[in-house]
């Protein structure tokens, strides 16, 4: 157990080596994956929806305007596709192959009425596919509405668990909406990384920066109560504030 008045920061890995924070575990094997977080498949929806999604297995989210190697890329979303055929083939730009190169983590979906078939895939700066996918999502849109989709886009950021009560190792999961998520070595403007502050009822506190644009995390601290905020770190200014913090309390159990 770390001493009541303990500060240990850690950069959260992505590349293999990494050395990993205490309070930090490993990435579950075979877990990298685009996945969408707020729809799941035989859903019935109404459009416009705010659509949102992740990404796991310790790859990191990275902008075309500055192409990076690595466990990096951008988020795709096909519309009634399957995946291509071929790994090495660039993907199209059309209404069935939404790219989103900025690094977003969310879309507005202004489907009319009908049944679909939705994916997701990571690809790199050339629009080449990762073979980071999700599963195929089946979904109804049952009306299409006259709200402005902008009207459902503010800028903020989220965290998620899936409960107050925790076993470890547990998953984190980070959120952007209308920001743009990028690796700090880029130094792209208008956009930023995530940043964990994981504080102990007993005073310890453990900052975790996600400089390589990774949207979640696995945590396995020792059992107790913990505080856990989240912030959004400019990377052009790191002391800027982007948007307000979050925070989320839970308990890990022995």
């Amino acid at each position: 157990m770390w001493s009541a008045s303990a500060l240990v920061q850690a950069q959260a890995p992505a590349a293999a080596g990494r050395v990993l924070h205490p309070w930090q575990a490993p990435t579950p094997a075979g877990t990298a994956e685009a996945y969408f977080t707020n729809l799941k498949s035989g859903e019935s929806i109404e459009t416009p929806f705010l659509l949102k999604f992740g990404l796991s297995g310790g790859w990191g989210l990275a902008p075309i305007a500055k192409p990076l190697g690595g466990k990096s890329g951008h988020h795709h979303l096909l519309v009634n596709r399957d995946l291509p055929l071929d790994f090495k083939a660039a993907l199209p730009f059309n209404e069935q192959y939404i790219h989103f190169g900025k690094g977003q983590m969310e879309t507005v979906l202004t489907l009319a009425p009908g049944t679909y078939t939705l994916r997701m895939l990571l690809a790199d700066g050339q629009h080449l596919p990762h073979f980071v996918y999700s599963k195929p999502l089946k979904i109804k849109v049952s009306k299409k509405n006259n709200t402005d989709p902008k009207a459902l886009v503010g800028k903020g950021i989220a965290l998620m668990v899936s409960g107050m009560e925790q076993k470890t190792p547990f998953r984190v999961q980070f959120h952007a909406s209308g920001l743009n998520v990028a690796h700090a070595v880029q130094q792209e403007k208008d956009t930023g990384h995530f940043k964990l502050t994981v504080s102990s009822k007993g005073g310890a506190v453990a900052e975790m920066d996600f400089v390589e644009g990774q949207t979640e995390t696995w945590l396995a601290p020792p059992a107790g109560d913990y505080t856990l905020k989240l912030e959004f770190v400019d990377n052009i200014d790191p002391k800027q504030a982007v948007v307000g913090a979050v925070t989320t309390t839970v308990r890990v159990q022995p």
